[in-house]
């Protein structure tokens, strides 16, 4: 979702009645979405606030700002200027070094291998200057957006009365980041879509002082969106790795929370934030909402982890499959199963094999928390046994099928194969 204004082509009329709900950036020609989004949630909160002091509020307050195209605001952007100079690899070096410090990965956790290949089989390598160059502004304009205004919005809320006894979750991040933008970047996610997977630099260049603005739809290179996904291996879109899938978390409640600042390594999904908030609320999940029966949440409750008591006790969540284009795995009570990408997501017309012909990998992660050594062939059975509770759904109820996406070009040999035929499929 763009975040600059859109604009009305030339000579339409919008009614003046409609205009502030439904097309907000009309007479703001430095509109942005983002920031919006957080005046609005702030607005939101000081009129229920007003309206009923003693009613209990909920605020799902979800910017774009992570997902692309990344488009902050000058503002940020500047203030992230200069920060990725020093490569990715060498960054990769430096958020690991921060994550031990912070105790936010374990002691014995280990940096898996950044010097991942390209299709081709060559490394990643120091780029020229020209080059270098373009790649450092496209994350120049993408690490601000997780934090634009949110930061304005806990400030105004501090000296606020209810602060203490509201319970705040706050998850960062688009599933690991986004691989979309190609080997090179690109000033515009689109031409990827279509086949384009390689904007020259000289090309890219002449979008150097308006990227980020309203005139680009704006993506950084992979190996930039590898190096954001520290320590793990792989991206988003290859959910049998934790590059796609490992988010940021934070929970502040100060009134039921006492142990400020404490970590928890228990393994818990993006499932288990209803439970959690329904446990907090004491509310009870309906059986029939409007007439129509629910499904059984499969989630469990996070609610135990709040507690210094149970910094360490046994995760509540036993069992999660996880599935997104053929990239599969499987957790279940310490260990994980997975396949292994066959390529790389950012090569989007790449011809896929069988789905039942991709490899699997076994990972101890009591031991591993990065998924950085396969045990695949020296335990076989217990690989057979994740497996086999993979192909049971995990005992979750709602799975999708497994199939393959094959994004058609006209130089694309998968088009051959694939477009205008049944096996042209988008599961998710």
């Amino acid at each position: 979702m763009a975040s600059w204004a859109a604009r009305p082509t030339s000579g339409r009329r919008i009614s003046s009645e409609i205009t502030p709900r439904f097309f907000p950036w009309v007479g703001k020609p430095d509109y942005n979405l983002i920031t919006d989004m957080a005046d609005e949630a702030i607005t939101r909160m000081k009129q229920l606030d007003a309206a009923a002091p003693e009613q209990p509020f909920f605020i799902y307050y979800v910017p774009g700002g992570s997902h692309s195209p990344h488009q902050p605001t000058k503002e940020w952007s500047d203030k992230f200027k200069g920060k990725f100079d020093m490569g990715w690899n060498a960054m990769r070096d430096q958020i690991f070094a921060n994550q031990k410090r912070l105790g936010v990965i374990p002691a014995n956790a280990e940096l898996t291998p950044g010097q991942m290949t390209c299709r081709n089989g060559k490394r990643w390598r120091p780029m020229k200057r020209s080059c270098s160059r373009g790649k450092r502004k496209s994350t120049q304009v993408t690490r601000p957006i997780p934090t634009m205004r949110s930061d304005v919005s806990f400030s105004r809320s501090k000296t606020w009365a209810k602060l203490n006894n509201t319970l705040i979750i706050y998850i960062v991040g688009d599933n690991g980041t986004s691989p979309e933008g190609t080997l090179l970047g690109t000033p515009n996610q689109y031409t990827a879509y279509n086949g384009i997977l390689k904007i020259p630099v000289e090309e890219q260049l002449k979008f150097y002082d308006s990227w980020g603005s309203a005139a680009t739809y704006p993506h950084m290179a992979v190996a930039w969106s590898w190096a954001f996904d520290t320590p793990f291996k792989w991206t988003k879109q290859v959910a049998s790795h934790f590059g796609g899938t490992r988010q940021g978390l934070a929970i502040s409640w100060p009134d039921r929370i006492k142990d400020a600042g404490g970590v928890r390594t228990q393994f818990h999904h993006i499932i288990d934030i209803v439970p959690t908030i329904l446990e907090a609320t004491g509310i009870k999940a309906p059986d029939m909402v409007n007439g129509i029966q629910q499904s059984p949440i499969e989630g469990v409750s996070m609610a135990y982890t709040f507690d210094k008591a149970n910094a360490t006790a046994a995760s509540a969540r036993k069992t999660q499959y996880f599935e997104l284009m053929s990239n599969r795995g499987i957790y279940n009570e310490g260990w994980y199963a997975n396949t292994t990408p066959p390529v790389g997501p950012w090569v989007l017309n790449a011809p896929m094999p069988d789905v039942n012909a991709y490899k699997w990998e076994l990972y101890d992660l009591n031991a591993d928390y990065s998924q950085a050594n396969d045990l695949a062939a020296r335990m076989p059975d217990r690989l057979k046994q994740m497996q086999a509770l993979f192909h049971a759904g995990g005992g979750q109820i709602q799975r999708a099928s497994i199939g393959q996406l094959v994004v058609c070009t006209s130089d694309s040999a998968a088009a051959e194969r694939h477009c205008g035929t049944d096996r042209l499929h988008l599961f998710g």
